[in-house]
């Protein structure tokens, strides 16, 4: 089993945020694998489906902490604990400031990099979970980052993050089989970031 978590913030009018991307990912995955419903547990919001890879059928949790962005820790932690999951069978997708926008990276495991909800899950789970990191770029003074990763991603912005979106959908197969480093490859050919990195920033 697999469990995959999208962090976010649950009020509907954070939906469209730079910030909630996590949950956009989620959603995507949801739908693509004919899956509507979400259920309240774990404190948040979840959903069960099944992905065919080569090593045969999977199940996966999809879970969107209700507990906002910077407690997700305690969401990841409850439902890791009632299915008995390893670290290494959690993906955490989140927005990454220290990448250009539609950039993506999975990693294993490391610091923060200053990213609350990553801090909390790591404050509970122990560092070592895998982290799949969606670029989103970074406004240029740290004084402004709140402002802007609570800000709607930009019209200019939507085709690459619609493109994303379904590349990880598409290449997810992969990720589930624990070939991780052929899922960014196929990630990131199937979507590559943009060139114009400050119209793609909303700048």
């Amino acid at each position: 089993m697999y469990l995959l978590v999208g962090l976010g913030n649950p009020d509907a009018k954070y939906a469209g945020n730079r910030h909630n991307v996590g949950y956009m990912v989620l959603d995507a995955i949801a739908e693509a694998f004919g899956q509507r419903s979400w259920a309240a547990r774990f404190s948040g919001a979840c959903a069960e489906i099944f992905i065919d890879t080569d090593q045969g059928r999977a199940k996966v949790l999809l879970l969107k902490p209700a507990t906002y962005y910077n407690e997700s820790g305690r969401a990841v932690r409850a439902a890791m604990d009632f299915y008995k999951l390893r670290t290494d069978q959690i993906c955490v997708f989140h927005d990454e400031l220290a990448l250009a926008p539609g950039k993506f990276r999975i990693k294993y495991g490391g610091g923060s990099a200053g990213n609350n909800g990553i801090k909390s899950v790591a404050s509970t789970l122990g560092p070592d979970f895998w982290r799949a990191r969606i670029g989103i770029g970074h406004p240029g003074d740290k004084t402004r980052v709140t402002s802007y990763v609570l800000k709607d991603f930009a019209k200019s912005e939507q085709g690459w993050l619609h493109e994303l979106t379904g590349a990880i959908t598409h290449a997810l197969p992969l990720l589930i089989a624990d070939k991780t480093d052929a899922f960014q490859t196929k990630v990131t050919h199937l979507a590559p970031a943009p060139d114009n990195e400050r119209q793609n920033n909303g700048i």
